[in-house]
């Protein structure tokens, strides 16, 4: 009866606080565009509903390419709800997490030119690395989170973030706080740093993972996707907005596995894996006050969290990435499986991963339809499917609670996705 009698008092909060949502908030009119294929538009009535429904109460878009052409590509909402500036075709977004797939991307190009290979020592290509027990380092346990540096001792400024060759030494300084190899942990910040110095390592022309992504991939083809935005392109970016406390209520009530992740974030131990690897840049505040806002954060150049771009640009890019515009299909066959499948040290949650991405089976289909991508907290999230040739990508502008299938917002247009796809026999 205990367990029945809390379960009502939240459910009736969870009520009380939609009313009092719906009642106080700006009432502001609805607002759409993009357009659809014909035989998709069961993704454009999903997306539209979660305004509707109150499932997104900001900003946000969808994209959808397959088999190379773009199929969905949809935007709603508001880019800044308290300035009522409509989120535009040309909106962007912080992307959070899904920025290291990119960085993958990268490390993937090099893999198929030559430059390295996913099991060589990081020492091969960067000798300085090889101490304090990083010398059996290999660059796919960097990629997979193994490299026992979920966070560095070493304070790191603001300053010391802008220079590469500073982070190089403090990164070669640096001791694994857990065995290297010995199971994955969440490389929250850390893993940009590695992944962009052994990019600089590998390249011929020692290019640093933006101007790289940049010079291969975005501009020749025309994308508008950033890590180390232009300042002079700061006023398209959508203001990143934090759930309120009404809104985690209503989160938690639909799915109780949000109360555990909320748990996790914002009342870790101080010393635990989590709490230091979140709190490593004191000034990136990605829980609370959301300092990405800052246009000066915006133009790091950081392979972890600090990209900009929006669905449709995410999306494009793996679209020429899954259909071997990038990358062979011999470079492909290399990622299709994880390295990895086991609980996280620092996350606390099993997880697949291998090569820079996470790996997932559609929910309720078999394994034959593997996923492959990169999700965030707060809902950002970033899929491939290198069987059915399809890619996908959701932003939104206001940030969740959840992660991935935490994500019912997102969950409900993934599984159209696939009803859809299914229903065309793809």
């Amino acid at each position: 009866m205990g367990l029945l009698r809390h379960g009502i008092i939240l459910g009736c909060v969870a009520i009380l606080a939609r009313f009092i949502v719906n009642k106080f908030q700006s009432e502001l009119p609805l607002h759409f565009g993009g357009y659809v294929d014909d035989g998709y538009e069961r993704i454009q009535e999903v997306f539209e509903r979660n305004f509707r429904d109150g499932w997104e109460s900001v900003g946000a878009a969808f994209a959808v390419f397959v088999k190379g052409r773009k199929v969905v590509d949809l935007w709603g909402g508001y880019a800044d709800k308290q300035a009522a500036q409509p989120w535009k075709e040309d909106t962007l977004m912080i992307t959070f997490s899904p920025t290291k797939a990119f960085a993958a991307v990268c490390v993937a190009l090099l893999v198929d030119r030559g430059r390295l290979k996913y099991d060589d020592l990081v020492s091969k290509h960067w000798p300085e690395f090889a101490k304090n027990g990083k010398e059996n380092i290999t660059i796919d346990w960097v990629l997979s989170h193994m490299a026992g540096l979920p966070y560095l001792d070493t304070p790191i400024t603001r300053e010391m973030a802008t220079d590469h060759k500073l982070m190089k030494e403090v990164l070669e300084n640096e001791t694994p706080t857990v065995p290297p190899g010995r199971g994955t942990g969440y490389h929250s910040f850390t893993y940009g740093w590695l992944v962009d110095q052994i990019i600089r390592k590998a390249d011929e022309k020692h290019r640093g993972i933006s101007q790289f992504l940049r010079e291969e991939i975005t501009a020749p083809n025309g994308i508008d996707f950033h890590v180390g935005l232009d300042a002079a392109e700061k006023h398209r970016v959508a203001r990143a907005t934090q759930s309120t406390i009404l809104e985690v209520i209503t989160d938690i009530w639909y799915d109780p596995g949000i109360a555990e992740l909320v748990r996790k974030l914002y009342f870790a131990d101080k010393n635990s894996f989590i709490a230091k690897a979140m709190g490593n840049l004191p000034w990136v505040d990605v829980l609370d006050m959301y300092t990405l806002n800052s246009p000066a954060q915006q133009t790091l150049e950081q392979a972890t969290a600090i990209s900009i771009g929006n669905a449709r640009s995410m999306a494009s890019i793996f679209s020429l990435f899954v259909n071997g515009r990038i990358v062979s299909e011999k470079t492909l066959d290399l990622i299709e499986k994880p390295v990895v499948n086991e609980t996280d040290y620092v996350v606390d949650e099993v997880i697949a991963r291998g090569h820079g991405f996470y790996y997932y089976p559609p929910r309720g289909r078999s394994e034959d339809n593997l996923m492959i991508g990169h999700p965030s907290l707060g809902c950002q999230q970033l899929m491939f499917d290198m069987r059915k040739k399809i890619s996908f990508a959701y932003v939104t502008n206001g940030l969740k609670a959840g992660v991935y299938d935490l994500c019912r917002n997102y969950m409900r247009l993934q599984k159209a996705l696939y009803d859809v796809l299914e229903a065309q026999g793809i």
